[in-house]
């Protein structure tokens, strides 16, 4: 599919693939039970802000009105480098609040090293200050050193983000009874399931353990669309060990399934949905004639990142 314009005004002009593609994904592991399976291709949205970055981020870059940007995340957090790509992109001063003042000290990862290099400055704050992130306390003090900014909270969850991920949902009306995807703070199922038909349901595969994700996400449709929308539902089972964990069972796995559909697998979120989808048509959770689409949310080089 050719590149669009798309998007909200002023963005438009990064030139995403709106709609991403939907592709089928021919595999006797889904076939032997009535089951068919999708990719719905998010990763090819955009090179620098691929997958639910771009429906999370496009909503509040257009709210920030080319204001600097302050957010936060851990070290090799996908949303911190693709915030920074956006201000080098648009031209927008860019702050990221991490996670571990260790980090301060030590030569910057690949994934900072990126952030920097894109203009990014970087604010490095110790565990127990990130953890109260929210406190307004901590937030003004963070501005007094930047400046006024608008503030996107950790991996870009908020009511914004949740309305623009709508439109994924939307994208999938009539494609598939089960529309899945792996979930760090929840805004892009929130806004999936908001966005899907009557009928249709939203699976989440949280990535990190805790049990958090439900009141999260029904928060963060409060939030965004006034109450609970649409259908959706969470199974925990396939974190393997929490977030950025991997065993050799996922990446043999994730192996295999790049050389049956020639589909480079990202390991710390996408190749857990689609070990989980397996495993659980495996046990028979999709009634046979049953349509499922897998959320291809990044590309193997986030593969060490936080899609959160």
């Amino acid at each position: 599919m050719p590149s669009t314009p798309a998007g909200p005004p002023g963005l438009s002009r990064l030139q995403p693939v709106l709609p991403s593609p939907l592709r089928p994904a021919e595999d006797e592991r889904f076939a032997r039970h009535g089951v068919t399976l999708l990719l719905k291709r998010d990763d090819l949205i955009h090179p620098d802000l691929p997958g639910n970055k771009w429906r999370k981020l496009a909503p509040n870059l257009l709210a920030a009105a080319g204001r600097p940007v302050l957010t936060f995340g851990g070290a090799y957090s996908s949303h911190l480098r693709a915030t920074a790509a956006a201000g080098r992109l648009l031209g927008f001063r860019t702050v990221g609040v991490v996670r571990g003042d260790e980090l301060a000290h030590r030569p910057l990862n690949p994934s900072l090293a990126r952030c920097a290099a894109d203009g990014m400055q970087l604010h490095f704050v110790d565990r127990r200050t990130y953890r109260e992130k929210t406190d307004p306390q901590v937030l003004a003090g963070l501005l007094r050193a930047h400046g006024e900014c608008e503030v996107i909270p950790e991996g870009g969850s908020n009511a914004l983000a949740a309305q623009g991920c709508t439109e994924l949902g939307r994208e999938l009306r009539g494609a598939a009874d089960v529309a899945a995807v792996a979930c760090g703070t929840g805004g892009t199922l929130a806004g999936l399931a908001a966005g899907l038909a009557p009928g249709q349901r939203a699976l989440g595969i949280p990535v990190l353990r805790g049990g958090f994700l439900a009141d999260a996400v029904r928060e963060l449709q409060r939030e965004a669309f006034g109450g609970p929308v649409g259908t959706w539902s969470l199974d925990d089972r396939f974190h393997f060990g929490g977030y950025a964990r991997t065993t050799p069972e996922l990446h043999a796995f994730a192996d295999d399934f790049e050389d049956r559909h020639g589909l480079p697998v990202e390991r710390l979120y996408v190749a857990k949905v689609l070990y989980a989808l397996t495993a659980l048509a495996a046990e028979g959770a999709f009634p046979a004639g049953s349509t499922v689409a897998a959320v291809i949310t990044g590309r193997p080089d986030d593969q060490s990142a936080s899609s959160r």
